[in-house]
């Protein structure tokens, strides 16, 4: 997948827990019981969710591999650390991108864009990045992705594997050295906020 990819308003977040409330601009944010490497303490952004199954990228991942050393051209637009990201465990060697649109830019017959939900959108890496940058504040490039087939996703929300909340679109490309699985979880309501300060490691506390 060579292409792939958001707050002229900010939606409020809300906390949910059936599959219905997963959509386009959720975030998957894993509970304290889902120890499993691959997806511990990790958020993921719902790109498509449909009949078909569901597709999103882990956006608190980020690697050692810098933007610069992969896809040279999208280094200057890639936001800070300019790092790749590790998507999920699917197609690793393929490359996805998401973008956060600025303010009041309208994307209205501009090839290589396409919205996902609010200001973000998903970023064809085959066009110019030049064509893209006035759009844009900035992009995050993902090695491979997270999915799930039809009925996949549903089974693991009923092991409350995830909580389902709502993205803001600054969550996609934030700032490097944020935890932001506790910073989505701080912002929600109580008691859920209170998850937010569980320790990374039990055994040490």
């Amino acid at each position: 997948m060579a292409d792939v990819a958001a707050h002229a308003e900010e939606p409020e977040d809300r906390t949910a827990s059936a599959l219905h409330d997963v959509r386009p601009g959720s975030l998957l944010v894993s509970s304290i019981e889902l120890v499993e490497p691959t997806f511990r303490r990790t958020v993921i952004y719902i790109i498509e969710h449909n009949d078909a199954g569901s597709l999103g990228v882990v956006i608190n991942r980020p690697s050692e591999t810098a933007v610069q050393n992969v896809l040279p051209d999208w280094s200057e637009l890639a936001a800070k650390p300019r790092a790749l990201y590790v998507g999920g465990p699917v197609k690793r060697d393929s490359a996805l991108c998401l973008a956060t649109l600025r303010t009041g830019a309208s994307i209205d017959g501009v090839a290589g864009l396409r919205r996902v939900d609010g200001r973000v959108v998903m970023v064809d890496l085959d066009s110019d990045p030049a064509d893209i940058e006035p759009y844009v504040e900035g992009v995050r490039i993902f090695a491979g992705y997270s999915g799930w087939t039809f009925g996949q996703l549903e089974g693991e929300l009923d092991r409350e594997d995830w909580i389902v909340l709502s993205a803001l679109a600054s969550d996609v490309i934030g700032p490097p050295r944020v935890d932001l699985w506790a910073q989505v979880l701080r912002r929600q309501p109580m008691p859920l906020a209170l998850l937010a300060s569980h320790p990374i490691d039990v055994e040490r506390n």
